[in-house]
């Protein structure tokens, strides 16, 4: 098929994608049953399975393990060597860089603590492609090479993915890069949708049943700021301008405190991460401040847990609107504010339970967690290449 001889380039491209995606999903999975999974005969997947095995994208393990139907067949997986995806992050206090193969699987990964807020873009920027460079010197160890880039940024991404347009927690405004740079909610997002495991996630105590595969969720994360990113029918929707997800700027309480963007009682200014510290009689600039919350909270000490109450319902009244608006399968709690799930999500559900019609909606703890923005980072170059194989092949 490689020479020409087979389908045209466009049918080629899906039926690689589709075979792909096939052995990714599957587990102990042979040629016969990746055939039946996506729809072409035995022949053609097999000649696809040795393109994908010749590029190094997919590897042979041997016969399959006793428990399959009929006659063992070779099992597949995607390689654990060869190209890999690389994510980097910025955030307000910290810089990180991270590989992940085509498993998603992390091979390598570096977090130093680092100043970014009021400092110029070109030293952060700096400061992070060392971080790059080491990972990616790791992973080449381990027999990876980085097939793709992406920098989380906590800010507006101009579409072409190459500007931050206002990131206001870092100070900067109108910042262009030669680097793919993308909103770290969206990516947060993404991350939970491709990597969060869903179709297994173990459902609240109240609805015992599984929670299913999600493709239609509310993605919501805190750091300094609070953003969300909305996945529909598998799909990141951005918005006509790129913007969706701006939640941290909904207001919750209309005559509220000042907000940075110059409005009045946004969501930011209860359950951002200041606010909360704030309320709760910690420093935000306490090293560990997070980690003294939590500490707080399980240890009962009223502030703290007044401090999460408040930020829990003023987080549940600003998705209510969202709720109703699109009536996702779930709300999914991501970034530092899962590790926070025990007393945030009390007052975000109760909220939600008021004000949503048909009696509420599925909120769930990401298992992802603070990792999920530098994961999705790092797996969308992953993403690219399982999406559309031919591309890495032709190379």
């Amino acid at each position: 098929m490689a020479n020409g001889t087979g389908p045209q380039p466009a049918l080629r491209r899906r039926n690689l994608s589709a075979v792909v995606h096939a052995v990714a999903a599957g587990d102990n999975i042979s040629r016969a049953a990746v055939a039946a999974e996506v729809g072409l005969t035995r022949a053609t997947v097999s000649t696809l399975v040795d393109e994908l095995i010749a590029a190094g994208l997919v590897t042979e393990l041997g016969a399959q393990r006793p428990g399959t139907v009929g006659r063992p067949g070779t099992a597949l997986a995607l390689s654990t060597r060869g190209p890999a995806g690389v994510g980097a992050e910025v955030g307000v206090d910290h810089l990180a860089a991270c590989v992940v193969d085509l498993r998603g699987t992390e091979r390598a990964r570096v977090t130093v603590e680092a100043r970014n807020r009021g400092r110029a873009a070109a030293q952060t920027l700096g400061e992070l492609a060392g971080l790059v460079q080491q990972v990616t010197e790791e992973a080449a160890a381990l027999g990876l090479h980085p097939a793709g880039l992406t920098v989380a940024v906590p800010g507006l991404v101009g579409r072409g993915r190459h500007t931050v347009l206002r990131a206001p927690n870092l100070g900067w405004t109108d910042e262009t890069t030669d680097l793919t740079v993308e909103n770290e909610a969206n990516l947060g997002a993404l991350a939970e949708l491709w990597l969060g495991g869903h179709h297994s996630h173990p459902a609240p105590t109240a609805t015992p049943t599984p929670t299913p595969h999600l493709t239609d969720f509310i993605h919501v994360s805190a750091e300094i700021g609070i953003g969300a990113a909305l996945v529909i029918n598998g799909s990141l929707f951005r918005g006509s301008r790129g913007f969706a997800g701006e939640l941290g700027h909904v207001p919750v309480y209309p005559d509220g405190p000042r907000c940075s963007c110059g409005a009045r009682g946004c969501l930011e200014q209860y359950a951002g991460e200041e606010a909360v510290l704030r309320a709760a009689g910690i420093a935000p600039e306490l090293p560990g401040r997070l980690k003294a919350l939590r500490t707080g909270a399980a240890d009962g000490e009223a502030p703290v847990l007044a401090a999460l109450e408040t930020a829990g319902r003023a987080l549940g009244i600003a998705l209510s609107g969202a709720v109703n608006l699109l009536d996702p399968q779930a709300v999914v709690l991501g970034g530092p504010l899962s590790e926070l799930a025990p007393w945030l999500l009390p007052g975000v559900r109760r909220e939600l339970g008021q004000r949503v019609t048909g009696g509420g909606a599925l909120v769930v703890e990401s298992r992802l967690g603070r990792d999920g923005v530098l994961l999705g980072a790092a797996y969308s170059a992953v993403r690219a290449i399982l999406d559309d194989p031919s591309e890495w092949i032709a190379r």
